[in-house]
């Protein structure tokens, strides 16, 4: 199965930060779908980010500095809250049904 669909994606792009070409030239910057899919892809299977396959696309290094990025620009909490509006106003979230959970004690 595709671990990014089209329509997951759509509501992801318009989220990320645009990239800007070094003026001093280089590489061009990975896809950003690329870059998300194989974070995905570690999160799924839990392997290390240095295991990473290079075949999908991608080094482990560029995954983290964007996911810093990411995460830096406040993209996961627009995510959650644009994801939780769309459930909600298509009838699938209670907030009834939600629960909360912390551990606060230190485990011996």
């Amino acid at each position: 199965a595709r671990l990014l669909t089209d329509e997951l994606w759509n509501e992801i792009e318009p989220l990320l930060p645009k990239h800007e070409r070094s003026p001093r030239g280089g590489r061009p910057p990975t896809d950003d779908r690329t870059v998300l899919t194989c974070i995905l892809f570690v999160l799924k299977t839990g392997i290390a980010w240095e295991d990473l396959p290079v075949e999908l696309g991608c080094s482990y290094k560029t995954c983290l500095r964007r996911l810093r990025v990411w995460t830096k620009a406040g993209v996961w909490q627009q995510l959650l809250l644009k994801l939780l509006t769309r459930l909600r106003a298509a009838g699938r979230l209670d907030v009834a049904d939600v629960l909360v959970d912390a551990g606060l004690i230190k485990a011996p």
